[in-house]
C-alpha cells in the first residue's frame, strides 16, 4: 500500500516541493524510517546505495534544524567523499530553501579561504567529509558544541576508507544531547561501534531490494596480460555502452584515458589529483553520454551515483574483496542489467581464485562472445583451454532483453 510523505509527517509545503522535484511518493527507506525520525528519535537505517536514503534523512534535517550562528552550525551530516558531500546538497538545498535553513559543505580539494570565509556568516547545517571538518577546527573557525543533530551517511565506507577514528572525534566535540542517525548499506562490524557509542535506544530499520528488483550482473574474469590489455580494453569498449574502467594508481588512469583517447574512445578521468572542478564535469560528461569510458581510481567505487552503467572493468585488480564489490556496484542498479569484467594476469590467479571463493563467484578464466554486446543480452563466457566449462549459462533473466532496451534509450534520449 502506497504512503504519502504527508502520511509519515512530512509538512505540506515540503511535500508540495517533492511532488515539483518528481517524488510523488516515498521509497521503502524512507517510508520505514521518516516517522520515527521526525518523531526525534535515533535511528539506524541500512539500505543499499541508491535506495533513496539522502532523503531519508535530508528531510527531517530539513523540518527539524535550528538556526545556528557563524561558525556555529546546528546540524552536521557527515559523508566519505566529496562527490557524495555534494549530491547530498543537491539533495538538501530545495528542502532547506522550503524551511529557510541555510547548508554549507566542506570537502578537500577545494580552498580553505573561502571556507573560512563562509563560515563568517550564519551557518545551520554542515555537510563535510571528516578530514576537511577537522581542518577547519583546528583552524578555531569551526565549532560543533551547539550541533544537536548528526547525520553519519555512508558509515560501512567511512569504516572501509579508515575515517571512523576521525568520524568519532568529531561527534565527541559535538553536543551531549545531540540525535544521530546513521545510514549504511551495512551496520555490523565497526559500524556497530558507532551505534552503539553514539546512539541512544535507536530504532533499526533495514530495506533489502527485493528480488525482483535486482539487476542482473554477470561476472567474468578474463585472462590478460599486461601488454594485452590496452588492446582488449579498445575492443571491448567497441562493442560495450558506458562503461567505468578501474585503475590502480592516478597515473594509470591518466595514461590509460589517453591511450584510449588516441584509439578513437572519449574518456574522462577521475581521481584524487583532479581538481573537484574537474572531477565534477567528468561525472557530468560521462552521465549526458559525452564520454563512453570513464577511467577512475577508486574514489568512483565509494559515493558515486551514476545511472546506466552497462560495464564495469577491473583493467588492475582491486586491493581487497570490498574494493571489488564496491567497484562492480557501479552497475546492474535499479534492476538493470550488468556486466562485471576483470583482466587477470598469470600472477594474478591464485588471488583471483580466493576472490571467487569468498566472494561466491563463477569460478576460473573465461573470454566471452564481444559479438553479443552488441544485442540486448548478456554474453556467454567462453572457456579458456584451462577452464574446460563456463562458469555461467548464456540464458538471461525473463525481461533482460526489455530492460537492456529501456537502458539505450534512455541513453539516446540523454544525447
Amino acid at each position: 500500500m502506497t504512503t504519502s510523505f504527508t502520511a509519515l509527517g512530512v509538512s505540506a509545503e515540503l511535500s508540495d516541493r517533492l511532488t515539483e522535484l518528481g517524488f510523488t511518493e516515498p521509497f521503502p527507506i524512507q517510508r520505514l524510517t521518516l516517522l520515527d525520525t521526525l518523531a526525534g528519535r535515533d535511528v539506524c537505517g541500512e539500505a543499499p546505495t541508491g535506495s533513496g536514503k539522502t532523503l531519508a534523512f535530508a528531510l527531517p534535517v530539513a523540518m527539524t534544524v535550528g538556526r545556528g550562528t557563524p561558525g556555529r552550525p546546528r546540524a552536521l551530516l557527515l559523508v566519505p567523499t566529496r562527490e557524495l558531500a555534494g549530491q547530498v546538497r543537491a539533495t538538501l538545498d530545495p528542502l532547506l530553501q522550503v524551511t529557510g535553513g541555510r547548508a554549507v559543505s566542506f570537502y578537500g580539494g577545494t580552498s580553505v579561504t573561502k571556507d573560512l570565509q563562509r563560515l563568517r556568516n550564519r551557518i545551520d547545517v554542515v555537510v563535510a567529509t571528516p578530514g576537511r571538518l577537522e581542518d577547519l577546527i583546528s583552524r578555531g573557525a569551526l565549532h560543533l558544541g551547539d550541533v544537536d543533530l548528526v547525520v553519519v551517511d555512508e558509515a560501512d565506507r567511512m569504516a572501509d576508507m579508515g575515517f571512523l577514528p576521525a568520524v568519532t572525534r568529531l561527534l565527541d566535540a559535538t553536543s551531549p544531547d545531540r540525535r544521530t542517525l546513521l545510514f549504511s548499506a551495512t551496520l555490523d562490524g565497526e559500524v556497530d561501534v558507532l551505534v552503539r557509542r553514539y546512539q541512544r535506544d535507536p530504532i533499526k530499520h533495514r530495506f533489502a531490494v527485493p528480488e525482483e528488483d535486482r539487476g542482473d550482473v554477470r561476472h567474468v574474469f578474463w585472462p590478460a596480460e599486461r601488454p594485452e590489455r590496452r588492446a582488449l580494453t579498445n575492443r571491448i569498449l567497441g562493442r560495450s555502452g558506458p562503461t567505468i574502467v578501474f585503475t590502480r594508481t592516478k597515473h594509470g588512469a591518466d595514461r590509460l584515458a589517453k591511450q584510449l583517447r588516441q584509439d578513437g574512445v572519449t574518456t574522462a578521468a577521475i581521481h584524487g589529483n583532479r581538481s573537484q572542478r574537474q572531477r565534477e564535469d567528468a561525472l557530468a560528461r560521462f552521465a549526458t553520454g559525452q564520454v563512453q569510458a570513464l577511467i577512475a581510481t577508486d574514489v568512483a567505487a565509494r559515493g558515486i551515483h551514476v545511472d546506466d552503467v552497462d560495464l564495469v572493468l577491473h583493467y588492475d585488480r582491486p586491493a581487497t574483496d570490498k574494493d571489488y564489490v564496491h567497484r562492480s556496484g557501479r552497475t546492474g542498479r535499479a534492476g538493470a542489467l550488468g556486466l562485471v569484467v576483470s583482466l587477470v594476469a598469470g600472477e594474478e590467479t591464485g588471488d583471483v581464485h580466493q576472490l571467487q571463493r569468498k566472494l561466491d563467484l563463477p569460478a576460473g578464466l573465461h573470454e566471452l562472445d564481444l559479438d553479443l554486446l552488441d544485442a540486448d543480452v548478456l554474453p556467454t563466457p567462453r572457456p579458456t583451454r584451462s577452464n574446460p566449462r563456463p562458469a555461467t549459462s548464456g540464458q538471461r533473466r525473463s525481461g533482460g532483453q526489455a530492460t537492456r532496451s529501456r537502458q539505450r534509450a534512455r541513453r539516446a534520449r540523454r544525447r
